[in-house]
């Protein structure tokens, strides 16, 4: 059947409509395509000639500028400074061993440093550069840069490096940086690509490496054409890191420069702190170390000397070491007793040199014994015998318990290497650790700080702050980061009676104040300034029967490592409590003669911000503490400091 006229025409215009849109859409893809075809081959001709020839674009990172570390006062503690070193690119040197003749003619070269850059230029690619010589003066650089036409593939280079100008002061508490390691990497989960950068200096220990992100910052980046080869060809853009931040640490960089003279060579260790901020005024640890020799790389013998002394300059004793408190913790156990109403302070215990218990004596240090003493005359004349009494009646859980709430037993948060949680046991403990059922004689030596019982003097510190406040004071080592005041480690008040607390604090006046006291020969004679303390003095050996029927022997005449450690805790002033400072002296003997003047002397020079005048010492002690501080302002180095600005 023959289709109508109308219909074939409509048809016809259906399929030239379709045919034109189809043609145009072929018109403009081969338009666009040829568009692309132009800007690929005419506008990006020399980008895409040079990758025709095998080159590319790689981006490099940019290590970023670490914070520096800051004083509460401004003091810079850790800082960047240039660090100026001469590379060498084997493939542009040419005659390799030549190009080294002619360097070491202008600038003197270590042997040493030279044969472990053959070293490392044997193993890498002759293209990459090559630290030939580092730490090297502005003025070798100028001889180098000046002489460049006729030294071939040497490069002059600028970098960064830490610097601790307080030197030894604040070893233990900053710790160092060092170039990362494959044990670094190993200990990092995914390690950030910057991590990888040579020589890329990170935190190994202390502050610099517990805040180690904070200081470290953000690296940047650059984009650079190499060519197949991987040879750079030059740099295309780049785009900044960020800055580490700047920490300011609550220390006082004098205080504690003087901390650490006062602690001179013997073995041990000092802590102040604010009873107000809980801010660590001052935390030392001695002997010390210099810091600096690790970040340029500390000698074999250098580092073997510091590995062999007996007195262990490495350990930071404020916060890893741990020791039976001794005397010192007498406060908790009367404290516990107070708190339970088992004892009263008029309640006295009579002392005959020994407490029977279990068919056991337990010995007080005075062989004769004290007689009937109450809770201040236990304290004041630090009797034993009252301890055990008063401890076997309230038990060891609340002991325990208390301590805890003082702040023993307890890890506190700071950013410090190695910080030891200490020990206040408990029955559980006991049978949980040794699977042992508690016994008393355990009480009776946890009583007096003996026993499984350990703090460090960062634990003892606090617990002297709680003690002289009534609130839960906590360390604080940070106090802002880029300006940004820290949390305040004030506290809160303690779940205690406040006359309780009154009792022990008058009973530490008696210790320091009242000449049959154990500390009176380290008083402060200041009114406005009277101390509080508590000596104490922990063994570290066994007294046999026989010995103590013979005599016991004397400190003096024990090899140092078997002699007992010295302790002393005090605040001051006593109406007002301002800081609350801990000593411990390892194997120093009596607490009373080793700890408690270093710790008096500490005190002086923190209430005065600075030298103290002679009137606030005893008469006898002026002609020694005269020539000791006149010996200090002589050994005393210039402080480093930022543009002057008080930061605190």
């Amino acid at each position: 059947m023959k289709r109508p006229p109308r219909d074939v025409e409509g048809t016809h215009r259906k399929l030239s409509r379709r045919a034109l849109l189809l043609g145009g859409m072929q018109a403009a893809f081969i338009g666009g395509l040829a568009m692309r075809m132009r800007y690929m081959q005419v506008d990006q001709a020399d980008q895409f000639r040079l990758l025709a020839e095998e080159n590319r674009v790689n981006i490099r990172l940019i290590p970023p500028t670490r914070g520096e570390v800051f004083d509460r006062n401004g003091a810079i503690l850790g800082q960047n400074i240039p660090l100026y070193r001469i590379i060498i690119v084997r493939e542009d040197a040419g005659d390799v061993d030549k190009v080294i003749s002619d360097l070491s003619k202008l600038v003197a070269l270590d042997p040493e440093e030279v044969e472990r850059a053959r070293a490392e230029m044997r193993r890498s690619p002759p293209f990459l550069p090559v630290t030939l010589a580092e730490r090297v003066t502005w003025d070798d650089i100028s001889k180098v840069a000046v002489n460049a036409p006729a030294l071939p593939g040497i490069t002059p280079e600028v970098g960064l490096t830490r610097v601790y100008p307080q030197g030894p002061d604040f070893a233990h508490v900053l710790g160092y940086v060092g170039p990362v390691s494959d044990y670094d990497l190993s200990q990092i989960e995914d390690p950030e690509p910057v991590l990888r950068i040579p020589r890329f200096q990170i935190g190994k220990v202390g502050v610099e490496a517990k805040r180690e992100r904070q200081l470290r910052g953000k690296a940047g980046a650059k984009r650079v054409e190499v060519n197949a080869t991987g040879r750079v060809m030059r740099e295309l853009d780049r785009r900044e890191g960020q800055q580490g931040a700047d920490l300011q640490l609550s220390v006082d960089a004098e205080l504690q420069e003087y901390v650490q003279a006062r602690l001179g060579d013997e073995s041990a260790s000092a802590v102040v702190i604010d009873c107000e901020t809980g801010d660590l005024r001052a935390i030392s640890s001695a002997p010390t170390f210099d810091p600096n020799l690790f970040v340029r790389g500390i000698s074999v013998a250098d580092y073997r000397a510091l590995t062999e002394d007996k007195y262990r300059p490495l350990a930071n004793k404020t916060v890893q070491g741990t020791y039976p408190p001794g005397s010192t913790f007498k406060m908790i156990t009367a404290l516990a007793a107070l708190e339970a109403g088992i004892v009263g302070p008029d309640d006295t215990v009579y002392c005959r040199g020994y407490l029977e218990v279990s068919s056991r004596r337990f010995h007080c240090w005075k062989r004769g014994g004290h007689g009937h003493v109450d809770l201040l005359n236990s304290l004041k004349r630090s009797c034993d015998v009252y301890y055990y009494d008063v401890a076997l009646k309230v038990g060891i859980d609340r002991i325990s318990e208390m301590a805890r709430k003082f702040g023993l037993g307890v890890r506190h948060d700071l950013p410090m290497s190695a910080v030891a949680s200490g020990l206040a046991p408990n029955r559980d403990w006991k049978s949980r650790v040794h699977g042992q059922d508690w016994l008393v004689g355990d009480t009776a030596n946890a009583s007096i700080g003996q026993g499984y019982m350990l703090a460090s003097p960062l634990q003892l510190a606090v617990m002297t702050a709680r003690l002289a406040t009534g609130r839960s004071v906590s360390p604080r080592l940070v106090k802002s980061i880029n300006g940004v005041e820290q949390t305040s480690g004030a506290g809160e008040t303690i779940d205690v009676n406040e006359n309780n607390l009154r009792k022990l604090r008058r009973a530490m006046f008696s210790v320091s104040n009242d000449r049959r006291g154990t500390a009176y020969g380290s008083r402060i004679i200041e009114d406005a300034f009277r101390l509080a303390g508590k000596t104490g003095t922990s063994q570290v050996r066994n007294i046999t029967a026989a010995e103590r029927a013979a005599g016991v022997i004397r400190n003096a005449d024990l090899p140092w490592e078997r002699r007992d450690h010295a302790l002393f805790v005090c605040f001051a002033p006593y109406d007002n409590p301002k800081y609350a400072v801990s000593v411990v002296v390892e194997h120093g003997g009596g607490g009373s003669k080793a700890a408690a003047p270093v710790a008096r002397d500490i005190m002086l020079q923190a209430l005065f911000g600075g030298t103290p005048p002679l009137e606030a010492y005893p008469r006898k002690d002026r002609g020694r503490i005269e020539a000791q501080q006149e010996r200090m302002k002589r050994e005393r180095r210039p402080r480093a400091r930022t543009d002057g600005k008080d930061r605190a």
